[in-house]
């Protein structure tokens, strides 16, 4: 804020913020200028070491949209084969009063073993089977709501009641970026999944932390042009800008939040320069896009989600987050299974492209990949040829890869129906436990003071993963 109202230099700063910042992505500015609140360094963006030693550099996060069945990907049940039609009380299971009855469901796709390890995956996944050597698969994983809006909330930032700062805010806060011409966080989504942008917001973490949503298309970041005609003549507009914002900067004694916003305009020029480019794809080979399963000239679908993670992962973003939801709908199938088959064809050979792809060009060490979805489905219905399955949050499957992950192993069990979890459970407060842990930051160190107490993405609760780990910190 100005000195004064009628001082001439704080006037003429005006007139340059406003000149500079016309004609920026309005997506980009979202993020970077968002919040006013002081920051805790003057660069907030800053790249910064992590508590201990960390075995993965960046994120990419799959998020299935509405709830994927456990029962029919990749937690194998030959006892509900077995026991298909048979009644169960579920009350005890459900946590509602009065005992009810259910029928038995088994698997609407027959299951496999892959790989070296063996491990079982039903046929919805036959590329990513093929993979499975390079999965660490989490079987008896649980949260704390079987709501959407809820349970999409606690997957993202950690609480199912309240809004709270992303998981890639978080990082971002506590890790900086690699690159400042390119945001630190970035969702590529069509739409936003249930609870909307508060799942890449940041809250009460500083603005610049926020997501940046990029929506597949001819234009995925609209509006991202250079203002002036000539970049050189743009250049020289924000050196002037600068110039005076450092004097401005001096009379205020070194002011933190106006120093990241300073920062905040070189990395949104930045953009212009740097973001067209990522997602530009025409330099990619054939087989390449072969690999994601993408037509070239293509510009959107889940492939095309994931050849851009990986261009912005090897480009130094810190979070990449994909959210799988497509035209046709999400995964939340009460009304039939069928729906599973389509949503799964269209993510199997993209998901199974990205890992092999990061691999390959050695980058899958560094880049933990992270599959999940906000809850599994139950396996039992009111009758036994019912078509669909309800919501069920006490036990569903997700996946990790990558990144420090042991890869070929299956961590926790449900019991013999997937109803409850029988040995490995892993709350959702543990997998960001796990995930900050590869990164290497302290669940319960990574705070933020607000309204009077030190928040964390965990909250009071999460455990390390530990035997997920190649090298668990100390």
């Amino acid at each position: 804020m100005p000195d004064s109202p009628s001082a001439a230099v704080p006037l003429a700063r005006r007139a340059w913020l406003d000149r500079a910042g016309r004609g920026l992505a309005a997506t980009a500015l979202l993020g970077l200028l968002a919040d006013d609140a002081p920051a805790d360094v003057a660069d907030p963006l800053a790249p910064r070491a992590g508590h201990f030693p960390a075995s993965a550099d960046r994120v990419i996060f799959l998020y299935a949209t509405g709830g994927v069945s456990h029962v029919d990907t990749f937690d194998w049940k030959p006892a509900l084969v077995a026991d298909h039609g048979k009644t169960i009380t579920a009350s005890r299971w459900l946590n509602k009063p009065g005992a009810f009855e259910r029928h038995l469901i088994k698997p609407r796709w027959a299951f496999r073993q892959h790989g070296q390890s063996g491990a079982w995956v039903s046929d919805l996944f036959p590329c990513l089977g093929a993979m499975v050597d390079d999965l660490c698969i989490l079987n008896a994983m649980h949260c704390d709501s079987d709501g959407h809006d809820k349970g999409t909330l606690a997957a993202h930032c950690g609480s199912a009641q309240f809004a709270r700062p992303s998981h890639g805010a978080w990082i971002s806060y506590g890790l900086g970026t690699e690159n400042r011409n390119l945001p630190s966080f970035v969702v590529v989504a069509p739409a936003a999944p249930y609870a909307g942008a508060q799942t890449w917001g940041s809250d009460f973490l500083p603005g610049c932390h926020q997501g940046t949503l990029v929506t597949p298309g001819a234009e995925p970041l609209p509006n991202l042009v250079p203002r002036a005609a000539r970049p050189g003549r743009q250049r020289m507009e924000l050196d002037l800008l600068a110039r005076v914002n450092a004097a401005h900067l001096g009379r205020r004694g070194g002011d933190a939040a106006l120093a990241a916003r300073m920062r905040s305009f070189e990395t949104a020029f930045g953009m212009q320069r740097e973001a067209p480019e990522v997602f530009d794809l025409s330099g990619e080979t054939d087989e390449t896009l072969r690999l994601y399963g993408l037509e070239r000239g293509a510009t959107q679908g889940f492939g095309w989600q994931c050849l851009v993670a990986r261009r912005l992962a090897e480009r130094g973003v810190r979070f990449i987050e994909l959210v799988d939801v497509g035209s046709s709908g999400n995964w939340d199938s009460h009304g039939t299974m069928a729906d599973h088959e389509r949503l799964a064809a269209a993510v199997d050979r993209p998901i199974a492209g990205l890992l092999a792809d990061l691999k390959r060009r050695g980058m899958l060490e560094r880049t933990l990949v992270v599959w999940t979805t906000e809850f599994g489905r139950t396996p039992f219905h009111q009758t036994a040829d019912h078509p669909g399955r309800e919501h069920h949050n006490l036990v569903f499957s997700s996946w990790m890869a990558g990144g420090g992950v042991r890869g070929g192993i299956v961590h926790g069990r449900s019991d013999d129906h997937g109803i409850l979890p029988a040995e490995g459970a892993v709350h959702t407060h543990d997998l960001h436990a796990t995930m900050l842990a590869a990164l290497g930051l302290d669940h319960e160190r990574l705070t933020f003071r607000h309204a009077g107490r030190d928040y964390r993405l965990t909250d009071v609760a999460g455990t390390i993963v530990r035997p997920i780990l190649r090298s668990p910190p100390v």
